[in-house]
This record gives structure tokens, C-alpha cells and sequence, in this order.
């Protein structure tokens, strides 16, 4: 089931997509509900209540997307060098504030940053590269989890159970600032640096632990990579972020990004006003989104 959340006629809604991809039904909610868009239907799900009634049909043409969680409860989970051939990358780029030394590349542990919520802004919406603040703005396209059934001290053997389901996020990173301040929240948090969507998809329809990750900047694939290649797998993610912080339903994980980014190649591809960002996770769909 892919669940959209979208404006129409002025209003805030979220809807079941139908097979095709070609409509959506919005589900009959009150309106203050559909604010925090997909959230309500998440955690009413985790607790095994029925989905709410939809009305009729839209054609997708005649709405406008919205990221699925607009304005999420809190922080995103963001997972750092969790791909071998972009931790390389990174490392040999001189902006990883988390290598010790030059062949610090591979992590032990998984590398656990958060972006804010005001960072998330939706399909089609501006990445605004923030004049006179940062020349070295980069992308980084992932799968993100959405935790369904909460918990705390989660095992990697029933962390799957607690997954509701994924969507796309672009991790966007203002290079200089993660590098500069050490800590990531500054140069991953910036207005407008959380691209998300197109939808979610629940966990039913796709396989997390094997599926395919691109990125393409204005028609030239950047990235290309499979979530099988994840140092620290879904399950890993999940115990360790859980061991000491309670996980919530509609809580969100970023997985990590595959090679390709911007600051891996000489000289560094950043995006510039006028560039296109596409990324596209088999089995979701495509989040596209201008620079400017």
C-alpha cells in the first residue's frame, strides 16, 4: 500500500494511491488530523485499528504532493558512512570529521547523526542553497525506514516486526559546516535540506534489506547503489538506536547513502542553482527536486 499525503483545493490530505499509481482516494479524516500528514494512520496501524473510510477517487494530475510527514514528531535518524565504497569516499575527501586518520574509512559502530524536522520540505519544492552561508552544498539520496510498533531495546531479531514501512529522503549537506562544527545537525539541518517522499510504502510491498538506490543530478547518474551493501543493516540500525532511546511509530531512519556524492569527486560536483535532483528507490517511486 503506498499512503500520499497531499493538497487539494486548499486543504491538507492524505490518501491511498490505487494500483496504478494514477489516483488517489483521500481518507475521510478531520482536517487538524491530516496537519502532521501520514502520522495519524502509522500509529493507528501500529495499534491494529482498521484503516479510516476513503472517498472518491482524484486523478494524481489534479494534486499536489506534499512530503508524507511534513512536519515529523521529531529528529530523523540519519545513519553516516553506512555504504564500504562511499565510507572510502568520504574518508578520502578531507571533510570526514569522523576519521581519526586517513584510513579511518570503514566504521565499527554505526555513525548516528539527526536532522531537524523543519528540514523537510516536500516533491518538487526548492533545495535553497543558502547564499553567503555555504558554497558546498551536497546530495546524498537514501531509503528511510518509518517504525511502525515502537519500542525501546529492540532486538535485530524482531526489529523487522517494528517496521511499518520506507520512503525517500535526500540527506542534502553543506560539506564545509558538517566539517567545520564536527558534529553533523548544523550542516545537515539547513532549511529545506530534507527532501522527502514522493509517498510511503509499507513495509508489505518492498524489500528493505535488497533495493536498489539512485541518484541522478540534471540526467547524470551520480549514485547507484543496493541497500544489500549496508555495512549496518536495517535490523542493526534499529537495536542500536533503540538500546537507549525509545523508538516511536512514524519515527524515521535514514539509512545511509551509496557512492557517488558530490564531495567524492576532483574537483567536488556540488549542487548549484538551476540543478535537478532525482532520486529513485525501486519498489517507491521518484523524489525530484530543483536547486535554488
Amino acid at each position: 500500500m503506498k499512503i500520499a499525503t497531499y493538497w487539494h483545493e486548499g486543504t491538507r490530505q492524505v490518501g491511498r494511491l490505487s494500483a496504478d499509481g494514477g489516483s488517489v482516494a483521500s481518507f475521510l479524516l478531520d482536517g487538524p488530523v491530516c496537519d502532521s500528514g501520514a502520522l495519524m494512520l502509522i500509529e493507528s496501524m501500529a495499534a491494529g485499528l482498521p484503516l479510516p473510510e476513503t472517498g472518491p477517487c482524484l486523478p494524481l494530475s489534479e494534486v499536489r504532493l506534499d512530503a508524507p510527514l511534513p512536519r515529523p514528531r521529531r529528529c530523523i535518524f540519519c545513519v553516516g558512512k553506512n555504504y564500504r565504497a562511499h565510507a572510502r569516499e568520504f574518508a578520502q575527501s578531507g571533510f570526514d570529521s569522523s576519521a581519526a586518520k586517513a584510513d579511518d574509512d570503514i566504521p565499527s559502530h554505526p555513525i548516528i547523526f539527526s536532522k531537524l524536522p523543519e528540514s523537510v520540505i516536500a516533491p518538487g519544492a526548492a533545495i535553497r542553497i543558502p547564499v553567503g552561508v555555504s558554497e558546498a552544498v551536497d546530495y546524498e539520496g537514501e531509503l528511510a525506514v518509518v517504525i511502525g510498533r515502537g519500542g525501546r531495546g529492540i532486538s535485530a531479531a524482531n526489529a523487522w516486526q517494528h517496521v511499518w514501512g520506507y520512503t525517500i529522503v535526500n540527506d542534502v549537506t553543506a560539506r564545509d559546516w558538517q566539517q567545520r562544527h564536527k558534529q553533523w545537525l548544523m550542516g545537515k539541518s539547513f532549511d529545506s535540506f530534507c527532501p522527502m517522499g514522493p509517498w510511503l510504502v509499507t513495509a508489505d510491498e518492498l524489500n528493505g534489506a535488497d533495493t536498489r538506490v539512485r541518484c541522478w543530478v540534471n540526467d547524470e547518474l551520480r549514485q547507484d547503489g543496493s541497500t544489500s551493501d549496508l555495512i549496518f543493516d536495517i535490523p542493526t540500525l534499529i537495536e542500536t538506536i533503540s538500546a537507549g532511546i525509545t523508538l516511536y511509530p512514524g519515527d524515521l531512519i535514514a539509512t545511509g547513502t551509496p557512492a557517488g556524492v558530490g564531495i567524492g569527486f576532483k574537483p567536488p560536483k556540488y549542487l548549484m542553482p538551476g540543478d535537478r535532483v532525482k532520486i529513485e528507490v525501486d519498489g517507491i517511486g521518484v523524489l525530484e527536486n530543483p536547486v535554488a
